[in-house]
């Protein structure tokens, strides 16, 4: 039996138990060329799943590599065939303005190959990614062969890092909670006392 799926994953147990490695592809997929679904949550789950043996970790990883390319050319298709007319219709209404289309052009045209391979581990920018390579017009060889390393890199980690968790993951996810409140703790902290520091140079300002 797989172990419950803590958390944010447990939403997902019924969806990989009817579906299984279809669901680890077509979300990935769909995922990666803008549509809002949980890519990476699935394929954290799904690597749970096979490190307690109910699935198997090679046939993930494979499937998620292949998905995970495929939803970015289709992407990059979009951006490449009209994405920039889209962004200058409609793209104020989600803050990319077409300055910010601009400079994002000139960081494509200097950095675009580490661009494409890192940003498929940040959250919002992994989704817009081959969109962007598209509509700055990065040669498509050169978008598919860092796409595929940053697919490769990323679906590397999540699926050996789910995969080790294995049965433990219940036991770890109330580790990381128990740390995430000391983190949050340190946090606010150290907000409160920036707030604070600002406030009392404006007083001083004024007072001065």
């Amino acid at each position: 039996m797989a172990p419950p799926l803590p958390g944010p994953l447990a939403h997902l147990a019924p969806v990989l138990d009817r579906y299984g490695y279809a669901a680890v592809g077509v979300l990935i997929f769909v995922e990666d060329f803008g549509v809002p679904a949980p890519g990476e949550t699935i394929l954290i789950a799904s690597s749970v799943y096979a490190g307690a043996g109910r699935l198997n970790i090679v046939l993930i990883g494979v499937i998620a590599v292949a998905a995970a390319v495929a939803g970015d050319n289709v992407g990059y298709l979009i951006g490449r065939t009209g994405g920039s007319a889209l962004v200058h219709r409609w793209g104020k209404y989600v803050l990319l303005t077409p300055e910010r289309l601009r400079r994002a052009e000139h960081f494509f045209v200097h950095h675009g190959g580490k661009v494409v391979t890192i940003a498929r581990f940040v959250e919002g920018l992994r989704q817009a990614n081959g969109i962007l390579a598209g509509i700055t017009g990065m040669p498509w060889p050169r978008f598919l062969a860092f796409n595929l390393l940053g697919a490769v890199l990323w679906v590397g980690m999540w699926t050996g890092l789910g995969y080790a968790a294995g049965t433990h993951i219940a036991s770890i996810s109330q580790q990381l909670f128990r740390y995430q409140i000391y983190l949050f703790a340190g946090l606010a902290a150290v907000l409160l006392a920036r707030l604070l520091y600002h406030w009392y140079r404006r007083r001083r300002r004024r007072t001065g």
